[in-house]
């Protein structure tokens, strides 16, 4: 397990399988996502076997403790994990909404950049976030990402068309905020 302020990451498990399904199948969770179908308990459950098998690929449970139990909140992840060039890309869903807007995203997301700079010793790692998810890119910001570009219009939702913007934090960037 790996612990943040609030929060602790832990490896999945098939018991969570029917967690993930209810949460990627509420449209107000999914609109921030890539994916933009309803998630069956089948499909989910295939990608969970695949995901057991991918060397390059890591997904953790975030966490959180209330009333002396530790609750899962959401997911976060580093995808298409480039060893050679060692950079990653983070993913994040909070899908209990309740939770939002609480920093629980931005602490899960520190906890994992400390993994991926501190462990993995990746170089950098970036990410997508979608124009209208304001509250992504605050976090994002508040964990030390760097804007560095956008790919207008490249996102279809709702009927119209949005830019996606292209965050990333290097190592040093990410020393440089630690603690003395």
């Amino acid at each position: 397990m790996l612990f943040g302020a609030r929060i602790r990451l832990r490896s999945p498990e098939r018991r969570d399988i029917p967690t993930f399904v209810r949460w990627f199948n509420d449209p107000e969770v999914r609109q921030y996502l890539l994916m933009y179908l309803p998630m069956s308990q089948a499909r989910e459950e295939q990608w969970f076997e695949e995901h057991l098998k991918a060397r390059d690929d890591m997904m953790f449970v975030i966490e959180t403790e209330e009333g002396g139990e530790w609750l899962p909140i959401g997911t976060i992840g580093l995808h298409r994990v480039d060893w050679k060039n060692r950079c990653g890309v983070l993913g994040i869903s909070i899908g209990e909404k309740r939770f939002w807007n609480r920093g629980l995203g931005t602490d899960a997301v520190r906890t994992l950049l400390r993994f991926a700079f501190l462990e993995l010793n990746l170089h950098r790692v970036e990410l997508e976030v979608y124009d209208f998810n304001t509250r992504a890119r605050r976090c994002y910001e508040k964990a030390g990402f760097r804007l560095e570009g956008t790919r207008r219009q490249a996102l279809y939702r709702d009927g119209q068309y949005h830019d996606i913007h292209q965050m990333g934090i290097l190592e040093e960037e990410f020393r440089k905020g630690l603690p003395a």
